[in-house]
């Protein structure tokens, strides 16, 4: 399957586009589209829906990082001088973020600057209802980005809204609206890394999934509903050979994945999942021009929620290091460089070199050997078909339906080599979600649907459910005041 990359137009040009009025000249002009011959071909759709693609990319980074450094399967250790950053990464593992937090600053500027963008692009593409609620349907993402992370936020669909902060059910209520609205008007086919029925109903069924959390009443039987739409879809999704056989460095072939954002190592920059967590030194063993930031990894007790035949443990990086010679790699007390699992002390700020190789690190996108870039190639995989399975076990055991619960979740379990289980409790499935979907973005969001984000673990220093929240950041509420903060901050 050919990757497509959205390219960026600015809303400026696409205005201009569209909106070209046709005068007396001698000569054709070749270098426009006529306004009656905008947006009649799929090509001229997906250049004037780029910008709202484009966007995306700040996924890896702006959603990613406070989405995974807040739960219990990855963390960002300060190494000696590196790191530390004014104390954020130290914060999102200890739940102590504040609203002058910068980074998740930088999550509400990501989140709310492309809704901005969309509704900029709304209007110019008025006259094309089927790529007004594609639109619509790239807004709604975001926005479950933003009732996810923020609870109660503004509702800004023009430049006419006030931004006033809506009760996190005014949100839910008009995320479900924007979705039912829209879906039916997506492609029902394939096109990959657009926004299409199958991706819509997918966000929609995360949307139910999380009712009870968002609007304070489950929606058990409508995620089912949601779900089996995606499962049943005449795309014929299906399970890969492996788990990471989704996350190579080529992965638009994957028939498992249901949407994900386009990455490119020279042409669309962002996929450096492997500069964050591979040692200085790994640089050698891979053949990189750049050297990695030696920075995240895992807890002990998540890596250690493998079973051994579990073959799903293949994305992590552990032990003894070796270059691409095969020549053991050494440390700084010159010793040889091996992954532990754990962190030779209770602090994340020592500067021992120990600590230097702490915490086992991860390789579930594939890693691009010999690449002269910083970024890679693979797509960041948003949906896939495995993810909907588990969505469908969670709900289907919320309705009593244990024994199609428990045939969901083997499915998964079965092609990572492990015995299918007999029994399954919700523990059982967060366990199972959390070995499957691995930095894939979505442990908050699961741990907080479960009830365990704000139970006790390593290195935490304040166990709160206000936590569930982030701020609002300072800075924003500084430039509107109709902003209102967050409980507990």
């Amino acid at each position: 399957m050919k990757k497509f990359i959205f390219t960026a137009l600015t809303v400026g040009a696409l205005t201009s586009l569209s909106l070209q009025s046709c005068t007396n000249l001698d000569e054709p002009v070749y270098d426009a589209i006529p306004a009656d011959q905008f947006l009649k071909t799929d090509a001229q759709v997906a250049a004037a829906l780029g910008p709202a693609y484009g966007g995306l990319r700040g996924i890896t980074w702006d959603w990613f990082n406070p989405s995974e450094a807040s739960s219990d399967e990855l963390i960002v250790p300060t190494r000696g001088g590196d790191w530390f950053d004014n104390g954020d990464w130290l914060a999102y593992s200890r739940h102590t973020w504040t609203p002058q937090h910068g980074p998740i600053n930088g999550m509400w500027g990501f989140i709310f600057g492309n809704i901005s963008r969309v509704n900029q692009l709304i209007p110019v593409v008025s006259t094309n209802k089927a790529a007004v609620d594609e639109l619509r349907a790239i807004r709604a993402f975001y926005y479950f980005m933003a009732i996810d992370a923020f609870g109660n936020v503004p509702i800004v669909t023009d430049s006419k809204s006030n931004g006033a902060t809506k009760t996190r059910a005014e949100v839910y209520a008009f995320l479900e609206k924007e979705l039912t609205e829209s879906i039916p008007s997506l492609t029902a086919g394939k096109a990959y890394s657009r926004m299409t029925q199958d991706a819509g109903n997918m966000l929609l069924a995360k949307l139910y999934l999380n009712a009870g959390v968002y609007k304070g009443s489950p929606e058990w039987q409508k995620a089912l509903d949601a779900v089996n739409k995606v499962i049943a879809s005449k795309n014929a999704y299906s399970l890969s050979s492996s788990t990471l056989a989704n996350f190579i460095v080529q992965n638009q072939g994957s028939g498992e994945n249901i949407w994900t954002i386009p990455f490119d190592s020279f042409k669309a920059g962002g996929m450096n999942f492997q500069m964050r967590t591979l040692h200085y030194a790994n640089a050698t063993t891979y053949g990189l021009s750049n050297s990695p930031w030696n920075g995240f990894c895992t807890l002990a007790d998540f890596y250690n929620s493998f079973e051994k035949t579990d073959l799903r443990k293949a994305m992590w990086i552990e032990g003894q290091q070796f270059a691409a010679s095969g020549a053991k790699l050494l440390d700084a007390k010159n010793q040889p460089l091996a992954f532990i699992a754990d962190f030779p002390k209770d602090q994340m700020t020592d500067a021992d070199p120990e600590f230097q190789v702490a915490g086992i690190r991860s390789q579930k996108y594939e890693i691009q050997r010999n690449n002269p870039n910083g970024d890679q190639s693979n797509d960041y995989v948003v949906f896939r078909l495995a993810d909907a399975l588990l969505m469908k076990a969670e709900a289907s055991l919320k309705l009593g339906k244990a024994a199609d619960a428990l045939a969901e979740v083997n499915k998964v379990r079965v092609r990572s080599g492990v015995a299918a289980m007999t029994t399954l409790t919700e523990k059982d499935i967060l366990a199972e979600r959390g070995r499957e979907m691995a930095w894939e973005g979505w442990r908050r969001n699961d741990m907080i649907r479960f009830g365990t984000f704000s139970l006790e673990r390593k290195f935490m220093k304040k166990l709160d459910k206000t936590r569930e929240l982030f701020p609002i950041p300072q800075a924003r509420i500084d430039a509107n005041p109709l902003l209102k903060q967050n409980p507990g901050y």
